[in-house]
């Protein structure tokens, strides 16, 4: 059972997506909540429905993000970081500001996060990072996405070692029907659904829900800590 009560569990991208997911089902296991957001119309709106305290805050920002820790009631017991989506554009196309800014969140700010988690998250707690599956094969416009899901696992290896007894975890998800899917798809979102359904073994597409159950179960299973954890539906054993 993924009882959470007494604790508190911070998540950063908490306002939208597999982020505002993991909120809801953290609450409703009884955990006091602390979320942040970019927008602050859907933080505010987060915090309504959760009942939650609520910071806007970027991953980029580096001196925010050590704000926002060294304001934490502290120790908090998990801490799961949802925030930031793929950027996709082919070599030709890539604008490299905004790809300098994108590893910058994605590699540089998880590691500040784990190196503010060691002080932070209670012994036994947890650190959860979201990745996604895009190092698994290469496709037009996937480099910059890849590189970050391909790091992500290591980050979460080797901060496993360096910042124990916290247990560090990562969630590989392949695609997860959100809203944010929907932003980068378009009109093309109900193929990509019915391609899904015909082709992953389990015949649904991946939701918000199943990414947030395993979510909970690694931050209350004291067993695991240094591994990723897919949840692409068998996407990845088709050819």
């Amino acid at each position: 059972m993924n009882d959470l009560s007494g604790s508190t569990v911070v998540v950063i991208g908490g306002s939208s997506g597999i982020g505002l997911e993991t909120a809801r089902q953290a609450r409703a296991a009884d955990a006091k909540l602390i979320v942040t957001g970019r927008d602050p119309e859907r933080l505010d709106a987060a915090r309504e429905e959760l009942g939650a305290s609520a910071t806007t805050l970027d991953l980029g920002d580096a001196p925010g993000l050590g704000r926002f820790f060294g304001e934490l009631p502290a120790p908090v017991d998990h801490v799961l970081v949802a925030g930031g989506g793929p950027t996709y554009a082919t070599i030709a196309q890539m604008d490299f500001e905004q790809v300098r800014n994108v590893l910058e969140e994605h590699l540089l700010g998880s590691l500040r996060i784990a190196r503010e988690c060691a002080t932070r998250v209670a012994p036994g707690g947890s650190l959860t990072f979201i990745t996604g599956t895009h190092a698994r094969r290469p496709g037009l416009g996937l480099s910059v996405a890849a590189i970050a899901a391909a790091a992500l696992p290591a980050i979460t290896a080797n901060a496993a070692l360096e910042i124990a007894p916290v247990r560090v975890n990562a969630i590989a998800a392949g695609f997860v029907d959100t809203p944010l899917s929907a932003r980068l798809l378009g009109d093309a979102l109900d193929e990509r659904r019915q391609q899904l359904r015909a082709t992953l073994p389990i015949r649904r597409v991946v939701g918000p829900a199943d990414v947030a159950r395993l979510a909970l179960h690694l931050m209350t299973n004291t067993a695991l800590t240094g591994a990723t954890y897919d949840v692409d539906g068998g996407q990845q054993l088709i050819p």
